[in-house]
């Protein structure tokens, strides 16, 4: 008589599940704080609800798989990606911080997530992430006249 596998419980898996149940909450109840008022049927609360929901389908989604024991073996953590995109949010951040503005700290953060991704023409990133850069800072602030921090190259515009 031939006896199946067992399938174990994966641990990882359920506490992933758990903290993707914490941040749905966490998104319902910073939805919840919301004291905007919307003369239409959709309003701002609209896309933290579907977020929520979301997070909580794939909570339930990723325990059942681990509960079953059919969530994927998992690939080798390599930390030099991580570092690379954490990097260029931090830059984004600072730059922001010290009046440094939008676009420099932006076109870092393209380039430095390029690089994240495996690519290795770093001046060529940083030279396209400054075009798409410059591309949302007119959107946004002359076009839709929303404010981004301005530095000095955004006063030039």
């Amino acid at each position: 008589m031939a006896t199946s596998p067992q399938r174990r419980i994966d641990v990882a898996g359920l506490v992933i599940a758990l903290l993707l149940l914490v941040l749905a909450g966490l998104v319902w109840w910073d939805m919840t704080k919301l004291q905007i008022l919307s003369p239409y049927d959709l309003g701002p609360k609209v896309m933290p609800i579907v977020v929520s929901v979301g997070l909580t389908l794939l909570a339930i989604g990723n325990a059942i798989g681990a509960l079953r024991g059919d969530l994927p073996a998992r690939d080798s953590l390599d930390w030099n990606p991580i570092i690379l995109i954490l990097g260029g949010l931090a830059c984004l951040i600072i730059l922001i911080a010290i009046g440094g503005g939008f676009m420099i700290g932006t076109a870092l953060l393209f380039a430095t997530t390029s690089a994240a991704f495996g690519r290795r023409a770093f001046l060529t990133d940083l030279l396209i992430g400054a075009v798409i850069a410059v591309f949302v800072y007119v959107l946004f602030a002359k076009l839709l006249t929303l404010s981004l921090p301005a530095g000095p190259l955004e006063r030039l515009l």
